[in-house]
C-alpha cells in the first residue's frame, strides 16, 4: 500500500499538475540532476533526506569548488585565461566567485531548505486541484522556458582549447545552479500567493454569508446555533494566515543569502555586458567574445538576466498584494459586522503584526528594486565609459608620437 501511495505522489503532468509535489515535480527533479536536491519521498510522499542524495550532493559541490578553483587560477594566476582589460577580469572574478557563492550557502542549507519545502507542502494541502493546475501552467511554463534557453547556449561551449572549453562548462554549470535556485525561490513565492489568496477567498465568503445572516442575529435562538459556527470559521482562517506568515518568514530567512548574491549578480553582468556592447559599437576591443558562453554575448546576457529578476519581483509582488489584500478584508468584516463574538476573534491585528513582505536581508524584492537596479546600472555605467575617455585621454598625453597640444 505504502509503495503505490509513493508512487502517485511522484507522479507528475506538466502543466496539469493536482497537488504540491505534482505541481514542484519537474524543478525538483532538475535540482536533483544538479545536486540540489539530496531528499526522497517517503511513503507518504513527505519530503525526508536521503542518504545517497547527500553523498551526490557532496561529491558535486566538492568537485565544483576544485574546478572553479583551478579557473580562477588559470584566469588570475597562470594567465591561460587571462581576459584583455581591467573590466573584463573584473566580470569574470565577480561572476565565478559570486555563482559558487550561491552553490555553497545552497548546499550549507540544504536541511533548513527541506523544512521549508515540507512545511509549504503541509500548508499548501489546503488548495483545490484547480488552484494547482493553474499555478503549474505558470511555474511550469516559466521553468521550462528558462532552462531551454539557458540549453541553448550550449552549442557555444566547445572550443579547440582544452582549458577554456573546461571553464565555459564550468560557468555554465553555476549558470544553471543560480537559475534554478532562483526558479525554486520563485515557484514558492507563488505557492505562498494562492495560499494568502484562498484565504482571501474564504474570507469573502465568510463576509458575505455574514451580511446575508446578519439580520438574524437579533433572534436569540438563531444566534445561539449560528454563531459558533461563524466562529470556528474565523479560528480555522485565522490559524491557516498564521501558518502561511510564518512560512514567509521561513522563506526569507531560508534564500536571503542567495537571494542577495542573485540581485548583485545581475547587476554587475548586465552593467558589464552594457559596457562591452558599447566598447564594441566603438569599435574598441574590451572583452573576448570566445570566452564567454552566451550564444550571442550581449543580447542573450542582458535578456536572461533582466527577465529572471523581472520574474522574480514579478511573483513577489503579485503574492505581496494577496498578502495586503487579506489585512484589506479583515478590516471590512471588522467593520460590516455587528457581533462582539465575532469582532474579538478576526485577527486584524494579526495581519498588522506580520510583515508579509519578501525581502532580503533588508532588500525588499518588489518593483521599487528593478528602478534601483535601473538606476546604478545607468550611474556605473557613465563611471565606466569616464574611465575610458580618462585612460585613453592619459595615453596620449603619455604617447610621445602624439602631436602636441597647441
Amino acid at each position: 500500500m505504502g509503495a503505490s501511495i509513493q508512487k502517485v505522489e511522484k507522479k507528475w503532468e506538466l502543466f496539469r499538475a493536482s497537488n504540491y509535489l505534482s505541481l514542484m515535480g519537474p524543478c525538483f527533479e532538475l535540482l536533483r540532476i544538479h545536486g540540489l536536491f539530496p531528499y526522497k519521498y517517503n511513503n507518504k510522499g513527505v519530503i525526508v533526506s536521503s542518504k545517497y542524495g547527500w553523498i551526490y550532493a557532496t561529491l558535486i559541490s566538492v568537485l565544483c569548488i576544485i574546478v572553479n578553483a583551478v579557473v580562477l587560477y588559470m584566469m588570475d594566476i597562470s594567465k591561460s585565461l587571462a581576459f584583455d582589460s581591467v573590466p573584463g577580469t573584473l566580470q569574470g572574478n565577480c561572476y565565478m566567485l559570486l555563482a559558487e557563492w550561491i552553490a555553497i550557502v545552497s548546499y550549507i542549507l540544504s536541511s533548513k531548505r527541506m523544512r521549508l519545502l515540507r512545511d509549504i507542502a503541509s500548508v499548501s494541502a489546503s488548495l483545490s486541484a484547480l488552484s494547482f493546475r493553474q499555478l503549474s501552467k505558470i511555474i511550469h511554463a516559466k521553468d521550462i522556458m528558462g532552462f531551454l534557453f539557458l540549453m541553448a547556449q550550449a552549442t557555444n561551449l566547445y572550443s579547440s582549447k582544452l582549458d577554456l572549453t573546461l571553464s565555459k562548462v564550468i560557468n555554465m554549470y553555476a549558470t544553471l545552479v543560480v537559475f534554478l535556485m532562483d526558479m525554486l525561490y520563485a515557484d514558492c513565492v507563488l505557492v505562498i500567493g494562492e495560499c494568502f489568496k484562498n484565504i482571501n477567498e474564504k474570507l469573502l465568503t465568510l463576509k458575505t454569508n455574514m451580511e446575508k445572516d446578519e439580520p438574524h442575529l437579533l433572534r436569540r435562538v438563531y444566534h445561539e446555533k449560528r454563531n459558533p459556527m461563524i466562529l470556528m470559521e474565523i479560528r480555522g482562517i485565522k490559524s491557516q494566515h498564521n501558518d502561511v506568515s510564518e512560512l514567509v518568514h521561513s522563506l526569507n530567512q531560508t534564500f536571503s543569502l542567495q537571494l542577495v548574491a542573485t540581485v548583485t549578480l545581475t547587476f554587475a553582468e548586465v552593467t558589464f555586458s552594457l559596457y562591452f556592447y558599447i566598447l564594441q559599437r566603438l569599435g574598441k576591443s574590451g572583452i573576448n567574445l570566445e570566452k564567454q558562453i552566451w550564444y550571442s554575448y550581449f543580447s542573450t546576457s542582458v535578456t536572461y538576466y533582466t527577465l529572471k529578476l523581472a520574474a522574480i519581483v514579478w511573483a513577489c509582488e503579485i503574492s505581496k498584494d494577496q498578502a495586503v489584500k487579506t489585512g484589506i478584508i479583515v478590516h471590512e468584516v471588522l467593520i460590516d459586522t455587528v457581533d462582539k463574538q465575532v469582532k474579538e476573534e478576526l485577527f486584524s491585528l494579526q495581519v498588522l503584526h506580520r510583515d508579509n513582505t519578501f525581502t532580503a536581508r533588508g532588500l525588499s524584492l518588489d518593483a521599487t528594486l528593478l528602478t534601483s537596479i535601473v538606476g546604478g546600472i545607468t550611474t556605473y555605467l557613465l563611471i565606466l565609459i569616464q574611465f575610458m575617455v580618462s585612460s585613453k585621454s592619459c595615453g596620449s598625453v603619455m604617447d610621445p608620437t602624439s602631436p602636441p597640444r597647441t
